[in-house]
């Protein structure tokens, strides 16, 4: 289950109270649980135990503890920094996942392969894997795009050149940028002059929301190095123009260097 999908308290009390033993709890996007429903966890995490409150007003309501059989809680995150500091505390671990080398990523997609019965080149396999971004979701995604391609195109192998074709027509580069990162790094570059510039100016000239460009178009490109975040705003690194094919005005490196050494004298928040 998703963090969003559980809205209220009672619904995850509901989950707790049929769980078994040995069973595991996954919340995926746990961040994102409402403050109400997340508190239902505290006990359960710290004691096996689940508080219900029987009835209404200062008088008439009264709390019932349940047992709980010992069960597993498994909460998955992107943004650890707006997971709740009470509900950090309280697991017993905490892992940051890498992202999938190409080889791990081309058994991923040989898996699938095998399921699905269909031939596949090992260039077109190291193709895909490489344009994949370090994530099996998109792997996959990718892989089935080029089978309906060589399916409906070609005789039914996926070729390299039948991988390349389908990832041709989903506008996806030799770095694995896709058609809005473009964008992005293009009005970044283009229309002001590399940055820095504030995410709120760059949502509004492309059309999109900001935790759009923060949690999805972003990212990646901070993973590629070609575009760095700042105290001033976004800018793009030397790296992002080569990438457009755009000379680098290297009167930019002057000014990329100040505002780093700026941003390292700062003295902390309340420090004069």
């Amino acid at each position: 289950m998703t963090g969003p999908a559980i809205e209220r308290a009672g619904d995850l009390a509901a989950m707790l109270a049929e769980i078994q033993a040995k069973q595991v709890l996954f919340i995926d996007e746990i961040h994102r649980l409402p403050r109400q429903v997340e508190e239902i966890l505290y006990p359960a995490m710290e004691d096996f135990a689940l508080d219900l409150v029987i009835g209404k007003g200062a008088n008439g309501a009264r709390t019932v503890r349940l047992d709980l059989p010992p069960f597993t809680v498994v909460g998955a995150t992107t943004r650890l920094g707006m997971l709740s500091a009470p509900l950090q505390t309280r697991f017993g671990s905490l892992y940051r996942l890498d992202f999938y080398t190409e080889d791990e990523l081309g058994q991923v997609i040989s898996r699938v392969v095998r399921h699905d019965d269909v031939p596949i080149e090992p260039d077109a396999l190291r193709l895909l894997a490489g344009r994949a971004r370090g994530t099996p979701r998109v792997a996959l995604r990718l892989y089935r795009r080029a089978r309906d391609y060589a399916i409906a195109r070609e005789d039914g192998v996926i070729t390299e050149a039948a991988a390349q074709a389908a990832l041709t027509l989903l506008e996806i580069d030799a770095a694995g940028l896709t058609a809005h990162d473009r964008a992005y790094l293009g009005i970044l570059i283009h229309k002001f002059e590399g940055g820095p510039t504030g995410l709120k100016t760059l949502a509004a000239a492309l059309g999109d929301s900001e935790e759009t460009l923060e949690d999805v178009v972003e990212p990646y490109l901070l993973r590629c190095g070609l575009i760095e975040r700042t105290a001033r705003g976004r800018t793009a690194t030397r790296h992002g123009y080569g990438h457009l094919g755009v000379a680098f005005p290297e009167e930019l490196a002057d000014i990329s260097t100040l505002i780093r050494r700026a941003e390292r004298a700062r003295p902390p928040d309340g420090v004069a």
